[in-house]
């Protein structure tokens, strides 16, 4: 189906506005931005003088207020781009799981398996910066996507370029290949275009997933029981993203059977397993084409809010004073965009502001792929492979993911409060006490023989063979405080991303968030040179401590946007 426009059929959060009914109403002028947008949305509440004699309707204001929510019927179109979408992770997991050890270790090393021979450090610097490829890349498909080909042809040139970078990486991952010297050239060429496939991805599936689900005003229905309830859009779009993350750490799950492809049957065929998922996933994309929402282009609106931010920076870095009204009051000056445009632009440079916070979390998200692999390289394995260790988070995931959902239901049930804002400091906290976990784990590895702090660097391991005696599955818990970290963190980012962008910009705005996760790049190549023995205790350590005063931060400078959330929707 192609949309100009979305025509919402079913739910909304609260009661929605036009731009042109926020920016006409009369704000006392001592009042900060986000008591004008308050005052201005609740103004235009309607009154609670409604029956329910035709149902469902409309829910008032009251009945928001003190009616149980609950989530709508999650369309087909949303389950099918879940599915094929979780066939797209599985491909992501299975390919980048097995590249630390690919890069790290040398061809024929026991007791891991290796390929190119290049030691932690630098494996460890080319994660990152493929990481911070893949994260700088999505703001050239949300161009791609706003301009000309729309969000489903964006993706699903994404996932071609996706799959031409898996061919490459089984062709030149062979053992011939590795011995011919392709490994390193061939490792460059599928690192470029899967880093293209990924950055497509990052940029249009998440508001591509959003758009399966059409959205109206809050509704006021009756269940079977004869009990009154409003279907609350917001929740549902919540309840979607939980679902897409659930069936995301099931996708994860393909890390076993490629680790262990890897460690019997060498690199080229768990590379191939990868492969072959990708193909199944672009071939559902394709085959439920018809059934999908497809918003059409609607032309790229950033460079009118590059001026918007130019005018306000001229204006004191003030917001209100790039507005039309003020411009055509103050200066006798009139500007091309409207007010309503500067108001949506307010609301989507919130969710930039709150997503930019995430840059630690990200970093300690990625250690999951990297350090974590080659910590678990220096423990005791009993004949499991090091870089399987990591899939525990998404089985973590995959129990927790339903019970915080149960959660969010009780919690609103009793109208508990636990908004996006304190879900995200939540988070942190889980994130940091991973880390602090990890630096505990790293210290019973140094303080344990043979080779103490220089694992496999001495006479007693064999020749590099022998780790320190201390079980792989001390490094457990790691995961699973991950996997809470990632639930609360990550879904809620999806959410607050899409639902406060303004829909020209829901793509762009999508696109800058994975900005947050190239700094987080950035960083962790920085600090690339000190990831080595006997130095790790220190690194996991800073991270934690970094992640605390994240969460301290993060909670005393939004924590005010929880209150006015609901408002703040853009749908």
């Amino acid at each position: 189906m192609e949309f100009e426009k979305h025509t919402p059929t079913v739910v909304g959060d609260t009661q929605k506005l036009s731009s042109q009914d926020l920016e006409s109403q009369d704000i006392p002028a001592g009042n900060s931005k986000d008591e004008k947008l308050e005052i201005s949305i609740r103004s235009q509440q309607p009154s609670d003088n409604q029956d329910h004699s035709e149902l469902p309707r409309d829910a008032t204001e009251d009945e928001i207020a003190s009616l149980p929510h609950v989530t709508d019927k999650v369309p087909f179109a949303a389950w099918a781009v879940i599915i094929a979408g979780a066939g797209e992770r599985f491909t992501y997991f299975g390919l980048i799981a097995p590249w630390q050890n690919y890069m790290q270790y040398p061809q024929g090393k026991e007791p891991v398996p290796g390929a190119l021979g290049l030691g932690q450090a630098t494996a460890v610097n080319i994660y990152n910066a493929f990481f911070l490829f893949s994260f700088l890349t999505p703001m050239l498909f949300a161009l791609i996507s706003d301009l000309w080909l729309g969000r489903y042809k964006t993706l699903m040139l994404g996932l071609v370029l996706y799959l031409a970078g898996s061919v490459i990486l089984i062709a030149t991952s062979l053992p011939s290949a590795l011995d011919h010297g392709a490994g390193i050239g061939g490792l460059a060429a599928a690192l470029i275009l899967t880093g293209l496939g990924a950055g497509s991805v990052k940029a249009t599936f998440v508001p591509f997933l959003g758009d399966q689900y059409l959205q109206s005003k809050p509704q006021l229905v009756r269940r079977k029981t004869g009990n009154l309830v409003v279907v609350d859009g917001p929740r549902t779009l919540q309840f979607i993203y939980n679902a897409y993350y659930w069936f995301t750490n099931i996708a994860s799950l393909g890390s076993i059977p490629v680790t262990f492809l890897e460690w019997h049957h060498e690199f080229w065929s768990a590379y191939l397993l990868a492969a072959a998922t990708l193909s199944v996933s672009i071939a559902l994309f394709a085959f439920w084409s018809p059934k999908l929402v497809k918003v059409k282009p609607q032309g790229n609106v950033l460079p009118q809010a590059i001026r918007v931010l130019v005018c306000a920076a001229k204006n004191g870095f003030k917001l209100d004073h790039a507005t039309q009204t003020y411009q055509r009051t103050h200066h006798n000056k009139l500007v091309k965009w409207t007010d309503s445009f500067v108001e949506e632009m307010r609301r989507g440079m919130i969710a930039c502001r709150v997503i930019f916070f995430l840059v630690i979390f990200y970093l300690c998200i990625a250690q999951m792929y990297n350090n974590l692999v080659s910590q678990a390289s220096q423990m005791l394995l009993g004949g499991v492979p090091n870089d399987m260790i990591q899939a525990f988070s998404g089985v973590a995931c995959i129990i927790f993911g339903p019970i915080m959902q149960g959660l969010y239901e009780v919690l609103a049930r009793r109208k508990i409060p636990f908004g996006p804002i304190a879900r995200i400091t939540t988070s942190f906290v889980f994130c940091g006490a991973s880390m602090a976990y990890a630096a505990g784990v790293q210290k019973l590895i140094y303080t344990t023989g043979p080779c103490y702090d220089h694992p496999f660097n001495c006479p007693e391991s064999g020749d590099g063979k022998q780790p320190n005696n201390v079980s792989v599955w001390v490094q457990l818990p790691v995961y699973f405080l991950l996997a809470i970290a990632e639930i609360l963190g990550f879904v809620t980012a999806f959410e607050y991303a899409y639902s406060k962008a303004p829909r020209e910009m829901k793509t762009v705005v999508q696109a800058l968030t994975q900005l947050t996760a190239g700094v987080a790049s950035l960083l962790g190549m920085a600090i690339s040179p000190v990831s080595k023995d006997p130095h790790m205790v220190i690194v996991y350590s800073c991270l934690a401590g970094a992640m605390g005063i994240s969460a301290v931060v993060f909670l005393w400078r939004f924590r005010r946007y929880d209150r006015i959330d609901s408002q703040l929707n853009q749908f």
